[in-house]
């Protein structure tokens, strides 16, 4: 099961990276929205979609409330879990990402615990797949 981790922080994109990984995923990653959806784009064309995506919500170019109503928008996408993890802790932003389409919200900072948890709650378990 593939994962896409959006996030302008390469230490950030690391370690999400690292943690999906330890939950059976394979990860690829890009540094804000609309690298995002270039990455969707060639993964769509090796028919290789990924099943989960986690997205910061801060990000130049293209910011991840962006990125989540253009995924919404795209019926290719439509099988896409959203996530959103960012430091935006405020209930407004939680009401509006999960309004543009987010599954999940988590707040920076998390532990990897505070992401299986999501994980689990959201169904997505690969190893739980593979094993």
């Amino acid at each position: 099961m593939r994962a896409l981790v959006i996030d302008d922080s390469r230490a950030m994109r690391t370690i999400l990276g690292r943690i999906l990984a330890a939950q059976g995923f394979t990860v690829s990653d890009a540094g804000n929205g609309q690298e995002a959806l270039d990455v969707l784009a060639t993964l769509q064309a090796e028919d290789d979609l990924p099943a989960l995506a986690l997205v910061d919500w801060n990000m130049p170019v293209m910011d991840g409330l962006t990125f989540i109503k253009e995924a919404r928008s795209r019926s290719e996408l439509s099988n896409l879990t959203l996530m959103m993890v960012t430091t935006e802790s405020e209930h407004a932003q939680i009401v509006r990402a999960l309004a543009a389409g987010a599954h999940e919200y988590v707040i920076k900072p998390f532990t990897a615990d505070a992401i299986a948890d999501k994980l689990a709650l959201l169904g997505l378990n690969p190893t739980a797949v593979s094993a």
